[in-house]
């Protein structure tokens, strides 16, 4: 086991030990926005499927109406009538039209659309005004996409474009990368569910409720959030009876040096092998790492905004690679402080921030106990070891959420 590691290294053992989650599940288009594709997809279709118009108009031959204008327009016999998702059976002659609505089939015969605006709309005959070139507003076979063609390979987040093009091409389910799923074990006899009566000298358990959250937010499937306490036998059950069920366990609390911070004994209790402890930087420093059975468990501070601070840091990343999801990451920036940061910094620090066209506006307190000032939070300072006090204007390496 490492100790007293730096934030980096401390990613680099997870990421080094924990390689991508392989497992793919077929899922119909209405469920697979944001997930990661497993198969390349090439179309099975043209797509138009056939020649069609563009618009609302006649199909005709351009030769026909050459030398066209509302002064001398030529006249043609309209031979029908086609809509879209009909079929004119037959073709157009020299000096015929047929008339024609936009996404229709175009008929033998004609190379080019005449839109109706640019005729007199007849339906027996049509007087057309202007000429129009061989094969203008003419959409071909195959002119979105052809049968064969790769649309998309494996790896891509699905959005809502790549699930258009899909159905476009009649595609209605689609081979991805399953969610990830997540457990959460809550420890401390001190917390307490919202909801229930506040107990003396007892809190309400707000990282259960930031956790759970933000891993939905990051598209991550919470199998289990359990509350048990301080007791070490009951937590190391609850993780060997989690751990074949999911792709991380985090946990929040008893990780530091008091007499309850039971993962200490948690750990052991349960055959995980503990990879580091206590990284360098405030919030968080206490937090640990581990791996049972080949799976991750995260051990992350109890205080509030260690702990939600912690998982952007540590576990974003780590769920970024077991899902073959970079999106998941954080993205890192450089920004200037709005206003000064007056402490000095020994070790490491990563403070909140709201972040607006590069400007970093830092206020409210940033006690790792303290947690409202942590709405509208979108980004964390990076400071040094070593920093004096920040003054306004300081250029800062940003940490984007």
């Amino acid at each position: 086991m490492e100790t007293r590691i730096s934030l980096e290294r401390a990613i680099q053992l997870l990421l080094e030990r924990f390689p991508p989650v392989t497992d793919t599940v077929l899922l119909p288009l209405d469920e697979a926005n944001g997930r990661i594709l497993a198969q390349d997809i090439s179309s099975p279709i043209d797509q138009p499927p056939f020649d069609r118009s563009p618009l609302d108009g006649y199909a005709l031959r351009s030769e026909d109406i050459a030398g066209a204008s509302p002064d001398s327009p030529i006249v043609l016999q309209v031979i029908g009538e086609n809509c879209a998702g009909g079929v004119f059976e037959g073709s157009v002659a020299s000096g015929q039209a047929l008339r024609i609505m936009t996404g229709a089939c175009l008929p033998e015969g004609c190379d080019c659309v005449i839109r109706q605006e640019d005729t007199d709309g007849g339906e027996k005959t049509v007087a057309v005004y202007r000429p129009v070139r061989h094969y203008q507003n003419y959409c071909f076979a195959g002119e979105d996409m052809k049968r064969g063609q790769l649309l998309m390979q494996a790896g891509e987040k699905l959005n809502f474009a790549h699930l258009g093009v899909l159905a476009a091409a009649g595609i209605d389910r689609v081979l991805v990368r399953r969610p990830l799923r997540v457990a959460i074990l809550n420890t401390g006899d001190e917390v307490m569910l919202p909801g229930q009566p506040l107990l003396p000298g007892k809190i309400y358990n707000a990282n259960r409720q930031l956790l759970a959250s933000r891993l939905r937010d990051l598209g991550m499937l919470l199998v289990d959030d359990r509350q048990v306490g301080d007791d070490p036998e009951l937590a190391a059950s609850f993780l060997k009876e989690m751990l074949p069920q999911v792709d991380l366990m985090l946990t929040t609390g008893g990780v530091s040096v008091g007499k309850k911070d039971i993962m200490h004994q948690v750990l052991p209790l349960c055959g995980a092998e503990q990879i580091f402890w206590r990284i360098q930087m405030k919030p968080g420093t206490p937090m640990m790492g581990a791996c049972l059975e080949g799976k991750p468990i995260l051990c992350l501070s109890g205080n509030p905004f260690a702990s939600i601070a912690t998982f952007e840091l540590v576990a974003r990343p780590l769920l970024a690679q077991l899902a073959a999801d970079p999106s998941l990451c954080w993205r890192e920036t450089a920004g200037i402080l709005a206003e000064g940061f007056e402490k000095e910094s020994q070790g490491r620090r990563f403070i909140r921030a709201r972040y607006e066209n590069g400007l970093l506006h830092t206020q409210g307190s940033h006690s790792s106990g303290v947690l409202a000032s942590l709405i509208g939070c979108n980004a964390l300072v990076d400071i040094p070891a070593g920093s004096p006090p920040l003054p306004s204007g300081t250029e800062v390496r940003t940490i984007l959420l």
